[in-house]
């Protein structure tokens, strides 16, 4: 609790130098540049759908701006509506490749001298 608080517990942030940090581990670095990969590509993804809804009301306006069901444009539906379900798309597509790469690592076959050693 915040009332319990003692000056002992009291761990000062301090800055970590960089060049001073081991090096990841092989598994490690590849976990990390495949997640960098897959998270660029769907952001790619997503912002070509972003930035083409601009483009579309510039070029498309007699389209983007008719109305639709209740009033709302096309230029309105793109933005909300199938954003936001791409959104989820992205965020199912990354969890799905995520699992897969973890179900493949589980299945591979490991030696005691690849496991991880804590401490």
């Amino acid at each position: 609790m915040a009332g319990e608080y003692r000056e002992y517990n009291y761990v000062a942030a301090d800055t970590i130098d960089v060049s001073e940090l081991k090096p990841l581990d092989p598994e490690t670095k590849q976990i990390m540049k495949s997640e960098f990969s897959t998270g660029i590509k769907l952001t790619l993804f997503y912002y070509v759908f972003i930035l083409s809804i601009p483009i579309l009301n510039w070029y498309a306006g007699d389209f983007m701006f008719s109305r639709m069901w209740g009033g709302m444009t096309y230029s309105w539906f793109f933005t909300s509506i199938v954003a936001m379900a791409m959104a989820f798309v992205i965020a199912l597509i990354h969890t799905t490749l995520y699992e897969k790469r973890l179900k493949n690592q589980a299945e591979q076959p490991t030696s005691p001298a690849d496991e991880r050693r804590i401490g």
